[in-house]
């Protein structure tokens, strides 16, 4: 992506927000704006798998029990 296309947002958190962003950036190694744009572009992902009647689900490897993920 070039700079000419990239546009500025302002975003207000919660302290709580804002130190889980802060803890994933550095688990990560990545930057604040990093972890947004990976958050986002999950986000994308999951919702048009959704869209198109996929589902996602977690398991526990131990339990093999099955929890789906959905977006509201």
């Amino acid at each position: 992506m070039n700079t000419a296309s990239k546009r500025a947002l302002t975003v207000v958190l919660s302290d709580a927000e804002m130190s889980v962003l802060e803890a994933l950036s550095a688990q990560r190694s990545l930057t604040k704006v990093g972890v947004l744009r990976q958050a986002l572009r999950l986000y994308q992902t999951v919702d048009s798998r959704q869209q198109r009647g996929e589902k996602l689900f977690f398991e526990n490897e131990r339990s093999k029990e099955k929890a789906e993920l959905m977006l509201i």
